[in-house]
């Protein structure tokens, strides 16, 4: 019990010191400048979004278009780079541990999920995320030619023993973002088993409520939010493509 009682105490001193956003994105291995208002539609900073009825579960709390796509064929391997203060500083705290998925829509309507990772091989996927640097990849879809969102998004579990909605101190802590991405193949792929964001994500989503310390389940059973990964995804991985 004071195991348990230590570490969410840990976490929640920790919490203040520890968020993250995207600072830019990579190319099959070739870095596009920094991104941040320029091809993403960044937040005015990095904390998260804890409230899942908020319509910040889009994009987070800076959604509006920004100036600059980035271009991509299918195929080719899409590569986020997230940090915290500075880039390829700490990334993220490491008592926030939690999955790291990847969503696609035609400009934000319906979300399809391409990439998933949450517990694998003993680590969190955020575990693997600080070890990467910050960069996680995807392959990009053989998507209809278009202007689409790609939405990088992480839940840290470390607050998430108890719902927002029954405990608003506490509960998971989402951190997306969203990137402007131009689709120049003209691909046969229709995205489909999408979602709404907000609206799929509540505090009965497997997922959304975890208890990561003494006590709680195996991390083994842990299930990330959202629906399954969509059949057309390409895959992807939580590894370091490039230096920063």
């Amino acid at each position: 019990m004071k195991v348990a009682v230590v570490a969410s105490l840990a976490a929640c001193i920790a919490a203040v010191h520890a968020h993250t956003t995207v600072y830019g994105l990579w190319v099959n291995n070739v870095f596009q400048g920094d991104g941040r208002n320029q091809y993403i539609r960044s937040p005015p900073n990095n904390n998260p979004v804890k409230d899942l009825t908020s319509s910040a579960m889009t994009c987070n709390v800076n959604n509006n278009a920004v100036s600059r796509f980035v271009s991509v064929k299918s195929g080719d391997q899409l590569t986020f780079e997230w940090y915290h203060d500075a880039r390829n500083d700490d990334i993220i705290d490491k008592s926030h541990k939690g999955p790291v998925q990847v969503y696609v829509a035609p400009q934000g309507q319906v979300w399809t999920k391409i990439f998933s990772q949450g517990y694998t091989g003993g680590q969190w996927a955020t575990d693997k995320l600080i070890a990467a640097h910050g960069q996680h990849s995807v392959i990009v879809p053989d998507l209809p030619a278009g202007q689409y969102l790609f939405r990088a998004e992480i839940v840290a579990l470390h607050e998430a023993d108890v719902a927002y909605a029954n405990n608003p101190v506490r509960g998971a802590q989402n951190y997306m973002s969203c990137s402007q991405i131009l689709v120049t193949s003209n691909g046969t792929q229709s995205l489909s088993g999408g979602i709404a964001l907000p609206g799929a994500y509540t505090p009965q989503t497997p997922g959304i409520v975890f208890n990561l310390y003494l006590g709680g389940p195996d991390p083994n059973t842990y299930q990330a939010p959202g629906p399954s990964v969509w059949s057309g995804a390409r895959g992807g991985s939580v590894a370091q493509i490039g230096n920063a």
